[in-house]
């Protein structure tokens, strides 16, 4: 197993230096479940607060470029692509975040932060609804290039959008 890279050889905190790594293209995709009843999801096209979904996509997208606000050792990198997809499936609404960039580290939290903020926005939107609305499921689907390769979660549990 290897070490967590986040600490120096003294055990503090770190921030990891990427200042030798050649920038290359990297991909992340982040999946987030937003479990509702079938009562609200029948009413998101008529929120008076607008389109949920959308309200959460523009959310999501913004959410990925400030990253590195949020979570203390992200660099701070070039997005190149954020996306946010939604797929509503009888017990609620999947959600999945598509983040790419050419940087010298990796988009996973990137695509992590924004599935959370999208799904957090669609309990915002809808909350007034049912306060038993749950997120779940928020896990790495796959991630491209770096020096650690691909990888590709082996059963993600739900249908993912096309």
């Amino acid at each position: 197993m290897s070490k967590l890279s986040h600490y120096n050889n003294s055990g503090e905190v770190s921030m990891v230096d990427i200042s030798e790594k050649a920038p290359t293209r990297r991909t992340a995709r982040a999946h987030a479940f937003v479990r509702m009843s079938a009562e609200v999801l029948a009413a998101l096209p008529s929120n008076k607060k607008g389109n949920p979904l959308e309200v959460a996509r523009i959310a999501g997208i913004s959410a990925a470029k400030k990253t590195a606000e949020l979570i203390p050792l992200c660099h701070q990198i070039p997005l190149s692509h954020v996306a946010i997809e939604f797929v509503q499936q009888p017990d609620g609404i999947v959600v999945e975040a598509t983040a790419a960039t050419t940087a010298p580290t990796g988009v996973e939290m990137e695509a992590l932060t924004a599935a959370s903020i999208a799904a957090l926005t669609i309990y915002d939107m809808t909350k007034a609804l049912d306060k038993a609305i749950e997120i779940r499921e928020i896990y790495l689907l796959e991630k491209t290039g770096g020096k650690s390769g691909e990888y590709r979660r082996a059963q993600p549990g739900r249908t993912k959008p096309e």
